[in-house]
């Protein structure tokens, strides 16, 4: 292994420092892309990151309506502008940085149900199971949350009524949020994405939920109807089959000319069917399942408020960073994890067994990108502002004791809101931002996930690069010119080379310092066996800190405790350097990513404990790391 780390700037000036802990403007870390000259009107690359969420719902979705959400689409449009707007408990609400694009995914099963349920429309009240829950919503927020119980278990199972299963309740929803997401789309300022989740779940709960993210305006998406699990696209599988997503999208595209996409998200909450190795009905996979999936399912969720999908610390006993968000208990029905079923969960398991899949197929189906979404379903997507978290539901908003609330029962474990995490965002480089460059991003997966810091995270591979090349001064532009970004391929080794990969991290403006920097890789070795390796590439104050067992020294904690402060005393502003994998055999099939972790800071239970005045139970976390990973980059020989 060759390491070359060229720049471990520390902030040091506790004058720079404001009174919360985070940095004043003028302390304000330099931007990779501000290192690069000035681009022209039409780049030739990416320069700039821009920042968004791909998975919001608001009061349209029919889990969030029966919850208490109110707001809108267009509310949440306007919240991610950054305007401020009322929340669903009446509290004003307003994010501290606005956001650069949305996609608001309201749910296509119960899309507009909820509305009718709610008013006691007439045809819904002719089914006797829709006018009860009609009834009990009617008699306070404690019959409502019963409902909401049973007809999100019913949704989940597939069992809801059939009234409620209608398309035509979707149509007019479906024609108004298209309508919102045009009037607020502003090239080059605001990208509002078309866009709905495809909310897939197994007979008891298993989730199996895709994002659709469409390039195209109202001309193509405005005429058509999401697909929902109550009907099939492929009469050969069943509505719930994520095949069947695929043929709806390649019926999409094939009819109005059209391009979409599926993000799989939340597969910690799969029990064990998001990254199976074989086909939803339990046949063995075909190479056109591989070269399906592979086309539709680019990118893959990571982190959200339901937890973190990157590594499990069981699978990864050697990453010390692995143990953070993690939710591995149960599905989305609360139903129990079985032993082994969190083997197939994760994104970094999937990325080693898709090696091995394509040495059998051809075609790697689990070769995404990294990204991140909040799943917020209050329409307020805070992922990242700890300090102005607004929760998941309406329950969650901000109050004294929303940290203690059931979130669900999983099992003989009692699963508490404070187990939630306010998480996260997804940052894409694109030469623009509008519909067509950040969508062009995603599909070729320049693009990478964080828990909530706005880190500018830069990552490439090539053979060909040289020390001077690993320099804020011309890293970008050395990367594209002599490399492949995250997200692509390195093409065969040339004899007798390794690969070598430019890396580069500047921290959040305003959040905290950097800790350290990891390259994982994943390969397969010559038995068809799968590895992971994770390697500490760069980190702060190395003068004092050392790697001894594979372990990295810890960086510290300046967390108070008291007042929910941190300070930027310790840590890196920016992480530079370059790394070549001296143990590379070019016969085998690895994937290398980046990862870059914060030094410590508040939770937003922290920040919530401080602000009420609340002593919470001695096992809540109130500090923890925030990170951001970036997409791979592979190497398949030949």
């Amino acid at each position: 292994m060759k390491l070359t780390v060229l720049h471990l700037a520390a902030v040091v000036a506790a004058g720079l420092l404001s009174a919360c802990g985070r940095p004043s403007a003028e302390a304000a870390a330099p931007s990779i892309a501000a290192a690069v000259p000035a681009a022209p009107a039409a780049p030739a690359f990416p320069t700039q990151v821009f920042w968004g969420d791909q998975h919001v719902h608001t009061g349209w979705s029919f889990d969030a309506g029966i919850s208490g959400t109110t707001l809108t689409p267009e509310d949440a449009v306007r919240f991610a502008r950054g305007e401020e707007v009322k929340s669903n408990t009446g509290q004003t609400a307003k994010l501290q940085r606005p956001l650069d694009w949305i996609a608001v995914t309201d749910h296509s099963d119960g899309m507009g149900v909820f509305n009718e349920l709610q008013a006691g429309n007439p045809d819904m009240m002719s089914d006797p199971t829709a006018k009860r829950w009609s009834e009990m919503m009617a008699k306070g927020p404690e019959e409502g949350r019963k409902a909401k119980t049973e007809v999100v278990s019913a949704q989940a199972t597939l069992k809801l009524p059939k009234v409620l299963m209608d398309p035509k309740w979707m149509v007019s929803a479906w024609e108004k949020t298209v309508d919102i997401m045009e009037k607020y789309n502003e090239p080059g300022k605001f990208t509002a994405f078309i866009a709905y989740e495809w909310t897939s779940n197994s007979d008891n709960g298993d989730n199996l939920h895709r994002n659709v993210i469409f390039r195209d305006g109202a001309d193509k998406t405005r005429s058509i109807s999401p697909l929902t699990t109550f009907v099939s696209a492929d009469p050969a599988v069943r509505g719930v089959d994520p095949e069947s997503l695929w043929a709806w999208l390649d019926n999409f595209e094939a009819r109005s000319g059209g391009k979409a996409l599926a993000i799989p998200h939340n597969a910690d909450m799969s029990n064990g069917r998001m990254f199976e190795l074989k086909r939803y009905n339990g046949s063995p996979i075909t190479r056109k399942w591989a070269q399906d999936r592979a086309r539709w399912e680019v990118l893959v969720e990571v982190y959200q408020y339901k937890g973190q999908g990157e590594a499990h610390p069981a699978l990864s006993p050697t990453d010390e960073f692995a143990d953070f968000g993690v939710w591995d208990t149960a599905n989305l029905n609360g139903v129990p994890k079985k032993p082994g079923q969190i083997k197939t969960e994760y994104a970094r398991e999937a990325l080693k067994n898709g090696l091995l899949l394509e040495s059998r197929f051809g075609t790697n189906p689990f070769k995404f990108g990294m990204v991140s979404g909040t799943d917020t379903h209050i329409a307020l997507m805070t992922g990242g502002e700890e300090n102005n978290w607004w929760g998941k539901f309406a329950a969650q908003e901000p109050k004294a004791d929303r940290w203690n609330g059931i979130y669900k029962k999983e099992g003989s474990y009692t699963r508490r809101d404070w187990t939630l995490l306010a998480a996260g965002v997804t940052g894409v480089w694109a030469t623009a931002n509008t519909r067509e460059a950040i969508w062009d991003a995603m599909k070729r997966k320049e693009v990478y996930a964080s828990s909530g810091p706005r880190i500018a995270l830069r990552l490439f591979g090539g053979f060909d690069f040289g020390e001077a090349d690993a320099k804020a001064a011309t890293l970008t532009e050395a990367g594209y010119a002599r490399g492949v970004p995250m997200g692509a391929d390195l093409k065969s080794a040339p004899a007798g080379k390794a690969p070598t990969f430019l890396f580069a991290a500047t921290k959040d403006p305003e959040g905290g310092n950097l800790d350290s920097l990891q390259i994982i890789k994943g390969w397969v070795d010559a038995q068809g066996k799968t590895h992971e390796r994770i390697i500490n590439v760069a980190w702060s104050e190395p003068e004092r800190r050392k790697v001894a067992g594979g372990k990295l020294t810890p960086v510290g904690n300046t967390v108070n405790l008291k007042d929910a402060t941190y300070t930027n005393s310790i840590g890196a502003s920016e992480l530079i350097g370059s790394f070549t994998d001296t143990e590379f055999d070019p016969k085998l099939s690895a994937f290398y990513y980046l990862r870059a972790v914060e030094i410590p800071t508040p939770r937003w239970t922290l920040y919530d404990s401080v602000r009420f005045k609340v002593t919470m139970a001695p096992k809540v976390p109130m500090v923890q790391q925030e990170r951001a990973v970036s997409s791979p980059i592979w190497y398949t020989p030949g």
